[in-house]
């Protein structure tokens, strides 16, 4: 429910109620709100989202990084501890929680903050009049009583009642399922009139398909309709691959953990250990096991990539879908823009004898000089060609384009005489036309000349002109236009155009091939032009499948026959999402590049939907990225940072289930044959602690050319293969380490002492060696992760020597007993780099 305003009743049956009852009801005027109205609103009525932004405060961040179960547990049993009289190790014990909470608060809000300061780059916009001036504003700041000002391609910023209009088309699929577009007027309404009557208002949730109009804001947010049909759904996006599987790794992790700690816990208890200590080190062997620091370090690489991919001009407004960008082998985009220049230009135009005819220019001109739909290159370029003087005509109505007729119509009146002008795609139009006029003024029957017309069509799209039609007819007395009036048109000749390809767009193509990206046009222009495109960017042997053969195929048909199929042509926008589904469902990651306002659904059937700024509405909001140039070089360098991005973030899924994971169960068994603990909770801690600061790092790691050529996808049971592989490596070394010390026979202080060095210099070194398919000491790792990994294994030696030490309970490990332990280090690192060529090479790679 929103909040009440002034007239209540008025506002609630806002279509019911005549304009100016509305705007005195809302306290609003056609002039607009001012700043000081507009903000003291939105305090009142809050902002227009259907659900209140998920923005995390500092404090709520920080707290965030203490919920976890484990965390908590051990928090309460240090206090318990503390109540005993442990109070030196409670003191410590808090002191690492702590700290490892504040590293991760640390780095996520910045992660955080980046990722706002990116959207903010690409937000949608409304049009409002504020202070008399119309000004861009983001959406969450419409409030009602707002004015907005409508064209096409515009998003319906909130619940609006129509003040002006002009040939105002919308289309209200999302919210009423009417599959075409549907006109809207001012009007006063009944009160009980329903939602998909109701022609004199607009719905969040909508957007305008062509024409202009005028509105003020009624409902915003949570009281809109929209708002309504959507509370008990889910409103989020389908969850990604990667997302999946990051949640099914952590409650692998989580399960094996609580498995691990009930069973230690409980055999400690029996081997008489204090129940207190015993307690404690199978918590803190479970915050060493539990992934804690997978979402931060998933949130840092994430955010940390989407910083490089916006260097490379490539905004991503919802990080998961990185790792689907990254994963991408097939892209789809019209060649409009991408392909080509996207600067469409007049090569002629011309009669049915391929004659230049000034009649069908003067028609085509008067056509694209009084349409109000959404701008569109071709109309830009017809009046740009050569101006005319037309202003004896005066229009009259007008029939919008749409995507189902492909024709745009106007109704024009010079000295008497109206004229109905129509262009649009050359077979629609002739489709209208029952004869055709030569540019002498001769007129003929469309069939004795439909031959001619083909031929001259078939010759412009092969030598890779686009071709449009332009046809006439006159009309008598006053009519209400409409497309049924496009009837008995005499075909007025051609428009040619010319839009000329992109400089380096087939080397652009090549290296998208190159990257593993297979390039596919969808394009609503004709199989002609389609395939001479394709040929000279560099797509071979294009099969082509029409928009007629997509009609005919079933499901399963369209399925095998997108594989094979390079260009897509004379596609209606509502084919381009089946499309997509069969390519997806043919086991591919698919992206669609699109920017218009029939993009939208097939940007949402996509695994990663990709716009570009200057995109309408409502293609920029249905995109997971978008462009800041609409490139496909921009586009090839975004996939190569994605790909970075997503092996980052997978070599510390891969660290935390070997050395970290084979030293956790190491413990763990440890603990059963020895008559005291491997480790004090303290150190377990401080060991979980240190090993995790070098792997802050990943996000900035480099990443070999190997990682990067072809696409890679998320997959569990690889990663669970090497866990138990190189996770057994590290345990044999450990139980290694622990059999030296005992034929040694140190005292449990320095079993404990000398462990915690050769696990944690192991755990640094080892991070080195799995990071890279390669040799480790033939791929250089980033600066950062260099550093984090040297300063820690040095902190590792020298930390039983300084003060420190005896306040975390170790003691001075002997030179010698260094020397042991350094050869234990190098055979495990020796092994595990052999162990991991073996374990690529037969294929079961990441």
């Amino acid at each position: 429910m929103i909040p009440p305003v002034p007239g209540e009743a008025l506002v609630a049956n806002y279509w019911s109620a005549s304009p100016d009852h509305l705007l005195h009801a809302l306290g609003a005027s056609e002039l607009g709100l001012t700043d000081v109205e507009a903000r003291a609103r939105l305090v009142r009525f809050g902002p227009n989202q259907l659900r209140p932004r998920r923005r995390s405060g500092w404090l709520s961040l920080l707290l965030a990084q203490f919920a976890s179960p484990v965390i908590l547990l051990l928090l309460f049993a240090a206090a318990l501890a503390a109540m005993l009289g442990q109070h030196g190790d409670t003191s410590i014990i808090l002191v690492i929680v702590i700290g490892s909470g504040l590293l991760g608060f640390w780095q996520e809000h910045g992660a955080a903050r980046a990722v706002e300061a990116l959207l903010a780059r690409v937000r949608v916009l409304a049009t409002l009049r504020r202070n008399g001036a119309p000004v861009d504003l983001p959406l969450e700041e419409v409030v009602p009583g707002d004015i907005v000002e409508l064209t096409a391609g515009d998003v319906i910023p909130a619940d609006s009642r129509l003040l002006e209009s002009r040939d105002l088309y919308v289309d209200e699929a999302a919210l009423t399922g009417e599959t075409y577009p549907v006109e809207k007027a001012p009007a006063v309404l009944p009160p009980e009139t329903p939602l998909e009557q109701r022609s004199n208002s607009l719905f969040l949730g909508t957007h305008v398909v062509s024409g202009t109009g005028l509105a003020v804001v009624a409902r915003t947010g949570r009281g809109t309709e929209f708002s309504l049909i959507t509370q008990h759904m889910s409103l989020g996006r389908t969850e990604t691959e990667f997302e999946r599987g990051v949640r099914r790794f952590g409650y692998f992790l989580m399960e094996v953990t609580l498995v691990l700690v009930i069973a230690i816990f409980a055999i400690n208890v029996y081997l008489a250990h204090p129940v207190i200590d015993s307690f404690l080190f199978s918590l803190a062997l479970a915050v060493g096991l539990t992934p804690q620091l997978l979402p931060a370090i998933i949130s840092i690489n994430l955010a940390h990539g989407a910083r490089r991919m916006a260097d490379r001009r490539v905004i991503v407004k919802r990080l998961a879908s990185i790792e689907n960008f990254g994963s991408m082998d097939v892209l789809c985009s019209d060649k409009t823009g991408t392909l080509t220049e996207g600067t469409v230009r007049i090569r002629s135009i011309e009669d049915f004898e391929g004659k230049p005819s000034d009649r069908a220019r003067l028609y085509a001109f008067l056509n694209a000089h009084f349409e109000t739909g959404f701008a569109n290159p071709i109309d830009e370029a017809i009046r740009a060609d050569q101006p005319l003087d037309v202003s004896a005509f005066q229009k009259l109505d007008e029939v919008p384009y749409d995507f189902l007729r492909k024709r745009l119509s106007v109704l024009v009146a010079n000295q008497g005489r109206r004229l109905l002008l129509t262009k649009g795609a050359l077979p629609n139009v002739l489709a209208a036309c029952d004869w055709a006029e030569s540019a002498m003024g001769h007129v003929v029957p469309l069939d004795d000349v439909r031959a001619s017309i083909e031929k001259r069509f078939q010759s412009l799209g092969g030598e890779g002109y686009r071709v449009l039609g332009v046809a006439y007819r006159d009309v008598a007395g006053e009519v209400r236009l409409s497309a049924l009036d496009e009837v008995g048109l005499t075909f007025a000749g051609f428009i040619v155009l010319h839009d000329p390809l992109k400089g380096g767009i087939a080397e652009t193509v090549a290296r998208l091939g190159e990257l593993g990206v297979r390039l596919k046009v969808i394009t609503g222009d004709n199989r002609h032009v389609a395939e001479t495109v394709g040929r000279l960017v560099g797509l071979c042997r294009s099969n082509v499948l029409t928009g007629e053969d997509v009609r005919n195929m079933s499901d399963a048909a369209l399925v095998r026959s997108v594989e094979s199929t390079t260009i897509f042509s004379e596609i209606e926008p509502n084919q381009k999402e089946r499309i997509l589904l069969a390519l997806r469902r043919a086991g591919n990651v698919v992206g669609y590049l699109g920017d218009g306002i029939n993009d939208a659904p097939a940007l949402h059937a996509a695994d990663v939907g990709i716009s570009v700024n200057t995109a309408v509405d409502v293609a920029k909001e249905a995109a997971d990225i978008v462009l800041l140039e609409k490139d496909l070089a921009v586009l090839a360098e975004g996939v190569r940072e994605g790909r970075i991005t997503f092996a980052n973030t997978l070599k510390y899924v891969y660290i935390a289930t070997s050395a970290n994971f084979g030293n956790m169960f190491s413990m763990a068994g440890a603990s059963l044959f020895l008559s005291y603990l491997p480790l004090l909770p303290k150190q377990v801690l401080l060991l979980n602690l240190m090993t995790d600061l070098p792997e802050m790092a990943i996000a900035a790691d480099r990443v070999d050319e190997d990682l990067i050529a072809q696409p890679r996808r998320w997959d569990i049971q690889s990663i669970r293969r090497f866990m138990i592989v190189f996770g057994t490596i590290s345990s044999v070394f450990d139980y290694a380490t622990f059999l030296v010390l005992l034929v040694l026979g140190v005292s449990p202080t320095l079993f404990r002492s000398a462990w915690f060095v050769e696990s944690l210099v192991s755990a640094c070194l080892i991070v080195l060696v799995v990071r890279t398919s390669k040799p480790f000491f033939a791929s250089r790792p980033g600066q950062a992760l260099e550093w984090g990994t040297i300063v820690v294994a040095v902190s590792a030696l020298v930390l039983p020597y300084t003060f420190l030490g005896p306040l975390m309970g170790f003691t001075s490990p002997p030179f010698s007993l260094l020397l042991v332990l350094g050869a234990i280090v190098a055979l495990y690192v020796a092994t595990a780099e052999v162990v991991k060529q073996r374990y690529f090479w037969h294929g079961s790679s990441r």
